[in-house]
């Protein structure tokens, strides 16, 4: 029954470039390998595997066109931590999107991140992002 269904294990990328794709998100990311075949590798983010996977079952179908995103990723971070893991990425010269920023005032009775947008080696958007209170909380970061 569907109402069972109580957590998500694992998200797959498929992936036109593997082994870039892992090197991205072992070596940049720091992501360690649970896994590994010759077109499948699952790399751990706490409690979930993320999973690369090579586009070679019929039912995937072609990829997106180059430069198109076809899922965005978001990854929690402590607020003290978004401005690091931005400096980490650009020391990696991995393409920023967006430098840390509070997310847009209109949308702080859903949320109040602190975010920093970016690209993986195939366009998948990735984030990440810490809750914080506010203005005053980002302002000595």
């Amino acid at each position: 029954m569907l109402k069972s269904i109580r957590n998500l294990d694992y998200v797959v990328l498929l992936c036109r470039d593997l082994p870039r794709m892992k090197d991205f998100y072992q070596r940049v990311m720091g992501f360690p390998v649970h896994l590994e075949t010759d077109s499948w590798i699952e790399l751990r983010v706490g409690a979930v595997l993320l999973t690369l996977s090579r586009r070679e079952r019929p039912f995937v179908g072609p990829g997106l066109p180059e430069g198109s995103a076809a899922v965005q990723l978001a990854f929690r971070v402590a607020p003290h931590e978004v401005d690091r893991c931005y400096e980490e990425l650009k020391a990696q010269q991995v393409e920023i999107l967006q430098p840390p920023q509070l997310i847009d005032q209109r949308v702080w009775q859903y949320w109040k991140h602190r975010t920093l947008f970016f690209k993986d080696p195939e366009g998948n958007l990735l984030e990440i992002y810490a809750e914080v209170d506010g203005p005053a909380e980002s302002q000595d970061r």
